[in-house]
């Protein structure tokens, strides 16, 4: 039992600096005073003066955690497979880019599992695509040849999907384009 506590204790003590790190860069101001702190107590208040905010609300949340039991081995596992499956960080689209020949570009668009929002935005994701695509191959513009988006209903999650093939266009004024 207390070597679970310890175990607690330390992926709690390692939450919070990460967090606290996840925070921002610290702010320089202009010209640095030329009196910088001396003492590691004083380095410290400057730090919090900086960081309270979100040391707070960490500390505030640890101490809920602790109150209410939960920063036991079992729930911290399960918090971070939760993270793991749900991976806020990840893009919402995976996109597949394909050459289909003469001067043709297939792509295949497909929406992450677990989502919170973003139901409508295939279309935007292909076309802010195919415009990124245009200006980085020198081309005057783009036509699309076909676009679908839906649903696949797989198990145990439902996937939206969009595919679209477009043609990338020269510059009919000016060929070198």
């Amino acid at each position: 039992m207390p070597a679970r506590s310890a175990l607690a204790l330390t992926a709690a003590a390692a939450a919070v600096f990460v967090l606290a790190g996840c925070t921002s860069a610290p702010r320089t101001s202009a010209p640095e005073q030329a009196s910088a702190p001396s003492s590691d107590l004083e380095r410290a208040r400057a730090w919090v003066g900086d960081q309270g905010a979100p040391v707070a609300a960490i500390a505030g949340g640890l101490l809920m955690l602790s109150d209410l039991k939960m920063l036991k081995v079992e729930y911290l596992a399960g918090a971070l497979v939760a993270f793991a499956i749900y991976d806020p960080l990840a893009p919402t689209w995976r996109i597949d880019v394909r050459e289909s020949g003469a001067g043709r570009v297939r792509m295949a668009l497909r929406m992450k599992s677990l989502i919170t929002g973003g139901d409508g935005e295939a279309r935007q994701v292909f076309l802010r695509n195919a415009r990124e695509m245009v200006e980085a191959g020198g081309f005057a513009g783009y036509e699309i040849v076909h676009y679908e988006e839906g649903v696949e209903s797989t198990r145990p999650f439902a996937h939206r999907y969009a595919n679209a093939e477009i043609r990338l266009l020269r510059s009919q004024i000016f060929p070198a384009l």
